[in-house]
């Protein structure tokens, strides 16, 4: 446990003066960064330290929100050294494997070049080593036998400060949690972990991120991120529903809203419902379940699949938003659960949902756990259950954006590599040509668009900008040398993100879509061929 000398009155000084302190140092300053010339290279940049300093995010300030989520009101509380090392103690205690990442660390370097904020940024706290490093120093400071003993000199720890405070949420808040550098970490670890402890505990002293807490606060209370209610949801649904029908001239094309023994529950980002590009993809989920001819159903009480709480560690928060998913599924008694384009959606519903809220032994026995909407569709695709003509996307050469959450998260479909290749044969499935970006960009070493895990509201957009930088690369470096001109995505987030800095690197908007915009626009619908 940490030093108790930390915790004495004049340690503490005076905290009206040390929460003025930290306030300023974090003060939300907007900062606009110019997107770079895209040459098709990937190029590690010289050092230039503290180039990302003044790049944070706005804290949330309104009380109710924060007493609703159980978290500090009015800033930093007056005892914060004490409340920051028991929540790290507990955190270290309990998540043994981020004690086992702080030990482990050999500062090697192999994940210092694989970062895209510090490809973006060329500042050295960005890189994953050094970004741990923050934490690190407070763990051998206060949690080694030696730190406590002989004090942070000797250990090259770091005494907590308000300055410290400061660098935390700063480098913490530019991680998306994509987890490449573990890839490359010779000893497995994953960085990830380490900023998902860091920012559950800033929250625990009142440092609390406006963008994450906000939604998370829309989705327990309400039921989604984009704080919709009930009526709001089933206009935007039949609005849908309509569009359908009039575009296809098919009547009893559906969007079904709380239908009770329905066969399946369908889950989806609520940006789904009326944000573009994702809106396309919803079209062709209701495309895909209505050529098959299965029974499904929407949900107004589960009308969220995205879960904030997994980017913050706190299981609490994934829990409660997870759990509507689950009461949704047993009130509408359906066989089976099948869950939309989003990564971390995904992560949550098909790594985390079982030890939350399962087994699910009440649903079908030949689908125990969730689906993803790439395997459903690439088994009816096998199978000839849906007529397609390929010819309704040769305006496209195609490629994919691996998610972060998804490629490194978890598998899909039960089989090997199954989270590269599933979604792969989905759209090769639908279109004539398809180009994979270079190997070093895609699949396990996929990049992050440059939004994830939080990073998406716009007092990011500095970061989002230079974040997004390798993956703009390898598109341009596709477009280039084989001729593509279309972006597919199974991730709601990266959707938001690229249709964004597409335009702000000079490329169409069009040119992003999700997996399933490509699926609608191929489908023949008519006499169903059934399954």
């Amino acid at each position: 446990m940490a030093n108790d000398k930390t915790t004495d009155d004049s340690a503490q000084g005076d905290s009206n003066d040390a929460n003025t302190r930290v306030q300023e140092l974090i003060k939300y300053v907007k900062i606009k960064a110019k997107p770079v010339e895209l040459t098709g290279e990937i190029k590690i940049p010289k050092i230039k330290p503290n180039s990302f300093i003044d790049v944070k995010p706005q804290l949330l300030t309104a009380l109710e929100p924060l007493e609703r989520l159980g978290y500090p009101v009015g800033g930093l509380v007056p005892n914060w050294k004490e409340v920051f090392l028991k929540k790290m103690d507990e955190i270290l205690k309990k998540y043994r494997s981020v004690k086992l990442f702080l030990n482990i660390c050999v500062r090697c370097g192999a994940c210092t070049d694989k970062c895209h904020y510090f490809i973006g940024t060329a500042d050295p706290n960005n890189m994953p080593v050094a970004r741990a490093e923050l934490m690190r120093k407070v763990y051998r400071r206060y949690f080694t036998w030696q730190g406590k003993l002989l004090g942070s000199k000797y250990v090259n720890g770091s005494d907590l400060s308000e300055e410290l405070l400061a660098m935390w949420y700063t480098y913490f808040y530019q991680c998306s949690e994509c987890r490449r550098c573990s890839v490359f970490c010779p000893y497995g670890i994953d960085t990830a972990e380490i900023t998902m402890a860091a920012r559950e505990i800033l929250n625990s002293v009142g440092l609390v991120q406006k963008y994450v807490h906000e939604i998370i606060d829309k989705a327990q209370n309400i039921g989604n991120n984009l704080g919709m209610q009930k009526n709001a949801i089933i206009n935007a649904l039949e609005f849908v529903q309509d569009e359908l029908q009039e575009t296809t001239e098919i009547p009893d094309i559906r969007v079904p809203i709380d239908e009770e023994g329905a066969d399946v529950l369908f889950v989806t980002p609520s940006a789904d419902f009326f944000a573009s590009p994702h809106i396309e993809s919803l079209y062709g989920y209701a495309k895909v379940f209505h050529q098959a001819g299965i029974s499904w159903t929407m949900s107004t009480h589960a009308s969220e699949g995205g879960n904030f709480g997994l980017f913050i560690h706190n299981y609490g928060h994934m829990k409660k938003i997870n759990k509507r998913i689950w009461e949704a599924a047993r009130q509408l008694k359906v066989k089976r659960v099948i869950g939309g384009e989003c990564g971390h959606m995904w992560r949550v519903l098909s790594s985390y949902s079982n030890t939350m809220f399962g087994p699910f032994d009440w649903l079908d026995s030949r689908f125990p756990r969730p689906q993803h909407i790439c395997e459903f569709t690439l088994d009816l695709l096998k199978r000839g259950a849906l007529k397609i003509d390929k010819t309704a996307n040769d305006e496209f050469v195609v490629t994919m954006h691996d998610s972060c959450q998804v490629a490194r998260g978890l598998e899909m479909g039960g089989t090997k590599y199954g989270q590269f290749e599933i979604p792969r044969g989905v759209i090769r499935g639908v279109c004539n040509r398809y180009e994979d970006m270079p190997d070093n960009t895609i699949k396990e070493r996929t990049f992050c668009c440059g939004a994830g895990q939080g990073l998406l509201g716009d007092d990011m957009i500095a970061t989002r900008v230079k974040g997004a930088i390798p993956r703009m690369q390898a598109y341009s470096y596709a477009k280039r040398e084989k001729g593509v001109n279309f972006l597919a995505l199974i991730c709601a987030i990266c959707k938001a993100q690229l249709s964004k800095m597409f335009p702000t690197y000079g490329i169409p908007m069009e040119e992003v879509g999700g997996i399933h915009q490509l699926v609608g626009r191929a489908i023949v619908l008519g006499a169903k061929e059934g399954i």
